[in-house]
C-alpha cells in the first residue's frame, strides 16, 4: 500500500479519521485478515504515517522507505511498484488503494482465486456499469438508441475501481506497467465503485462504513447477551467534574442513557456499572436508578471482569461491555459484544464491535441498550 504524507485535494488524506479508523487502516486491515499474502508492506515518506501504522497493525505491517521522487504529486502508483520491485523480490505483487476502504477480504480471497484459476498475468477490480454512456460530441458509446435494450436485458460495461490490483513480477519489470499479459478481472459489488478522492466522498464512504460495522455488531449481538458492563467517566457522563464551593464533585449524566439502561434491565439482561474512581455523584445516581451491581475504584477491571462473570455463571462471550479509556481495553477485547462513544480515545475506537453515533454523557449509553434490546426482538423475555 503506497501511502504519501501530502494529498492536493484533501489535506493528509491517508490519516484522515473516518468511522472511528484512519482512512488506510479499512482496506489494509481487510488486507491482513484475508490472509491470501506472504507480506504486507507500506511504502510511505512520511513519518506520522509510519507511526501510525505501527499502532494499528504493528509488526504485521512491514515499512519501506518511499523516495521523494516517488512521493509528488505527479509521481504514478508504478513509479512506486518499481521502487519497490528494486528492494523486494516477489512473483506478484498486489498494490492496494487507501483510498477504497470499503474493500473486504473475502475480495482479495475471490480475486485471487479467480487470478490463480484463469493463469492471468495481472488482474484489476471493477464494478458493474448498467448505463448507457455517450461522448461528449454526442455519440453513443455502448449502445444503439435505435434500439434500445430493456435494462434488465443491458449486459452494461465493467468500470475500473482502482480497489487493487495484482501483477506478476515479469509484467511489471517488462511492460513498467501494472496491468499487462492476459488480465482478468474480478468484479466487486456496486458500492465499492466510491472511492475517497473529494471531500464529498467522505460523508457516503462513512455512512457505508458505519452502516457495515453495525451489521457486524447486530450479528454478534444475535449470538445473546446477558449481561452489560457500563463505564463511567466519558462513558455514562461526558468526562466532565464540575466542583462545588465546598471542593464538592458533581457530574453530569443523561436521562436517556437512565431509560435505556432501564429497558434493559426490564428484558431480563443484567446491568451494571464500574469505574476506577469511587464518586460521591456516581454513587447517588446508581441509587436513584436502583442500579446495586455498582463497583467503584476498580483499578485492574480485566480482573474483575473475569471474577463477576465466574460469580454469576455468565460466560464473557454474553457479555457486553461499553468504554470510552484505556482501562477499558483490557474488557472491551475478552467480551462477546463491545461498543464506545464516539469520542473515545483511538486506541478503544479500533478495539471496539462497535462505535456510537452519540458522544459519552449524550446518548452513546442508551444507543447501545437499543441495539441489545433490538437483537433480543423488543427485550422481553
Amino acid at each position: 500500500m503506497p501511502l504519501r504524507g501530502a494529498s492536493k485535494s484533501i489535506p493528509r488524506k491517508n490519516l484522515l479519521p473516518i468511522a472511528g479508523r484512519p482512512l488506510f487502516a479499512w482496506s489494509l486491515g481487510q488486507a491482513l485478515e484475508s490472509g491470501c499474502f506472504a507480506e504486507v508492506f507500506v511504502s510511505t515518506d512520511c513519518a506520522g504515517i509510519r507511526r501510525a501504522v505501527a499502532a494499528e497493525f504493528g509488526s504485521r505491517v512491514k515499512l519501506i522507505e518511499r523516495s521523494a521522487r516517488t512521493a509528488t504529486d505527479t509521481a504514478t502508483s508504478e513509479s512506486v511498484l518499481l521502487e519497490f520491485q528494486e528492494k523486494m523480490e516477489f512473483d506478484v505483487v498486489c498494490l492496494v488503494q487507501a483510498t477504497s476502504p470499503l474493500t473486504q477480504a473475502s475480495d482479495f480471497l475471490a480475486a485471487r482465486q479467480r487470478f490463480e484459476a484463469g493463469d492471468f498475468d495481472s488482474l484489476l477490480t471493477a464494478v458493474e456499469l448498467r448505463r448507457f454512456l455517450w461522448s461528449r460530441d454526442g455519440t453513443p458509446v455502448n449502445y444503439d438508441p435505435r434500439s434500445r435494450p430493456r435494462r434488465q436485458e443491458f449486459p452494461g460495461l465493467l468500470v475500473e475501481n482502482g480497489a487493487f490490483y495484482f501483477t506478476k513480477s515479469g509484467i511489471l519489470k517488462t511492460t513498467g506497467c501494472r496491468l499487462g499479459g492476459r488480465i482478468g478481472i474480478h468484479t466487486m459489488a456496486a458500492d465499492h465503485f466510491l472511492e475517497l478522492d473529494e471531500p464529498s466522498d467522505f460523508e457516503m464512504l462513512e455512512s457505508l462504513l458505519l452502516r457495515r460495522k453495525r451489521q457486524t455488531a447486530e450479528t454478534r449481538l444475535r449470538k445473546g447477551i446477558r449481561a452489560l458492563i457500563v463505564d463511567v467517566d466519558g462513558t455514562l457522563t461526558n468526562g466532565g467534574m464540575y466542583y462545588g464551593p465546598e471542593g464538592e464533585v458533581m457530574k453530569k449524566f443523561n436521562t436517556r442513557d437512565a431509560r435505556g439502561l432501564e429497558r434493559l434491565r426490564g428484558g431480563g439482561v443484567r446491568v451494571c456499572v464500574v469505574s476506577a474512581e469511587a464518586s460521591a455523584a456516581t454513587a447517588a445516581r446508581m441509587k436513584k436508578l436502583g442500579i446495586v451491581e455498582y463497583y467503584p475504584g476498580v483499578d485492574d477491571k480485566r480482573a474483575w471482569l473475569e471474577r463477576i462473570a465466574l460469580g454469576w455463571g455468565i460466560g464473557l462471550e454474553e457479555m457486553a461491555y461499553i468504554g470510552d479509556d484505556l482501562g477499558d481495553l483490557e474488557c472491551i477485547v475478552r467480551t462477546g459484544f463491545s461498543a464506545c462513544p464516539a469520542d473515545a480515545v483511538p486506541e478503544v475506537l479500533r478495539a471496539v464491535d462497535y462505535v456510537c453515533v452519540k458522544a459519552g454523557g449524550r446518548g452513546a449509553v442508551r444507543e447501545v441498550c437499543d441495539l441489545i434490546v433490538e437483537s433480543r426482538g423488543g427485550g422481553v423475555d
